[in-house]
Formats: C-alpha cells, structure tokens, sequence
C-alpha cells in the first residue's frame, strides 16, 4: 500500500530563509523516498543586521513575520502534516531573537528552533549521503551559510567529527570574520584530515549549488579545484552589477558568491581535496529527514 504525506522545513538562514516541502513516500516492504515537491526562498539577509548592529532591524522584522505568515499559508494550501522551523548563525546571536520568535508565534503560529552550530552541523550531517558518496572513501563535508559553515569528516560512510565555524558568507562580506577564526579553521581542517591518504569535498549550499548548475556538469560528477579556482578568478573581474547582467546572477547572489567559493577552495587547499561533489542537499533536507525519523521513532515506541 502506497502512502504519501508531506513535511516541510524552515530554513532561517543568515543570508535567505527557505521553505522546502517534501513529499515522504512510504511503501511496505520499500525504503521511504523523500521528493522535493516545492521550494521557496526569500533572501532577507538577517545577518546583515545582526553581525553588525546585534540586532535584527525593525524592517527585517516585518519581512520575517509577513514571509513566515505566507509560509504558513502555503503550508496550509499543500496540506503538509508536520514541519520544523530551525534558525541558526544570525537569530542566534541577535539581541532581540527572543521576542521576534514571539511576535512570529503570535501572528502564525510557526514556532522556531534556534539551534547552535553543532545542531546545525549534526542535521545536515545527518542527511543520508549513501546516494551520493563512496563508501570507501574519506569526505570533508562543507556546508556554507551566510553566518557559519559547518565542517564534517565522513569517513567509510560514517560521520567521525564535526565543528561550526563563525565564518560565513554574510560575515565575509562585511569583512568581520577575523584571522584568528581563518587560522583556527585552518588548523583544524589539517589535523581532522591528516590521517587520511585522499580527501574528497562535499559541498553544500545555495552557491555551490549555482556553480555546479552553471558547469553543466552530470549530478554525481564533481568539480574539480581548478575549475572551481577559475571561477573564482572569473567571478572577481566582474562587478557587482555585471554579476547580474552579464552572469546572469540573481541580486542576493551576485555578492555573496565570491565569499563562499572563498570557503570551499580555502578547504579543498587544506585538506588536499582535488575534487568537491554537490548534491544539492542541506539544512532543509536534513530538517525534513530529522522530522520524518522522531515521527518514525516516537511511533514505534508507542
């Protein structure tokens, strides 16, 4: 007998905040297929104000409560039957989360996780990779967000070690991220990956994603460090405003591009990775999966 439900997830992030909602199929005797069936993100950038100002300003409140009260409707009109909103890097750290997370319950009800680096890294580590690596192979899994970027070795299929870092695309641009994190992440890439013989990277994040569909490479195929480091290179002879015209990239993406490819290729020289995978994969699918497996969980033990 086939079953099909829907779960969605809210992404909070410090440079957009997304909903994903999934169709979970479930056949007896079959393992559960999770389908993306919709996708919406709105780039609000809650980091701009929150890792200068400390706070979240009085117009990104507005856009967060009307953008979260759309969700909730959309949530109604596909008829999903449990979510999970999370938010990370930049609610975390603002002053005024607390009451922004209260004014959002009071006007849609949408209750919201703000969950630490480890959590984060932990989700998204937690998304089942098996589709898309070897494994016989040694991964350094890299999802970059636009307040932190969440590290992970993936060795023989398993998660061996994971840590958040406040190193972010968002943070990058307003030029905040000191040497002191930069020499930090550095040496722990090397040390988490030194003893390993060959290091591959799994790359996650809206940016990663946009490169690889703009290589028009086959999904399963990586990017190799030369031609992400060309990209870079070509990235940087552009403006901003020809970013957008002549490279075709949306405005939110235009700038924040050149900081993330930063990240992956300062990890891939690190660790000694000549290759980084991408399957489109994040935050949101591991939200999803988290959601579906404490449902799965709590049934069975009832």
């Amino acid at each position: 007998m086939l079953k099909i439900q829907k779960y969605a997830a809210i992404d909070i992030g410090s440079n957009a905040v997304r909903l994903l909602i999934s169709n979970i199929i479930e056949q007896k005797g079959k393992p559960t297929v999770f389908k993306k069936n919709s996708l919406v993100r709105v780039p609000i950038r809650l980091g701009a104000d929150v890792f200068i100002n400390g706070e979240v300003s009085e117009y990104n409140q507005e856009r967060m409560i009307d953008t979260m009260v759309a969700f909730s409707l959309l949530m109604k009109s596909h008829g999903v039957v449990r979510y999970k909103a999370c938010a990370t890097s930049a609610m975390r750290e603002a002053n005024n989360s607390e009451a922004l997370t209260k004014k959002i319950i009071d006007s849609c009800g949408i209750s919201i996780d703000i969950i630490d680096g480890e959590e984060e890294a932990a989700i998204i580590a937690a998304t089942d990779l098996s589709t898309y690596i070897d494994e016989n192979k040694t991964y350094l899994y890299v999802d970059v967000g636009g307040g932190s970027t969440e590290f992970s070795i993936i060795h023989n299929g398993n998660k061996v070690k994971s840590k958040s870092f406040k190193v972010g695309t968002v943070r990058l641009l307003n030029d905040i991220v000191t040497r002191e994190t930069w020499s930090e992440l550095e040496q722990w890439i090397k040390e988490s990956t030194s003893p390993y013989e060959k290091i591959d990277l799994i790359g996650s994040g809206g940016n990663i994603n946009k490169i690889f569909k703009i290589s028009g490479k086959q999904l399963g195929k990586p990017l190799t460090y030369f031609y992400l480091s060309n990209y870079y290179q070509t990235l940087q002879q552009y403006s901003y405003e020809e970013r957008i015209t002549e490279l075709n990239l949306n405005q939110d993406r235009a700038d924040v591009i050149i900081p993330a490819t930063r990240i992956y290729l300062s990890a891939m020289k690190w660790s000694g990775a000549k290759d980084i995978y991408v399957p489109k994969i994040g935050l949101s699918d591991g939200i999803i999966k988290s959601v579906y497996f404490e449902t799965v969980s709590s049934v069975s033990v009832e």
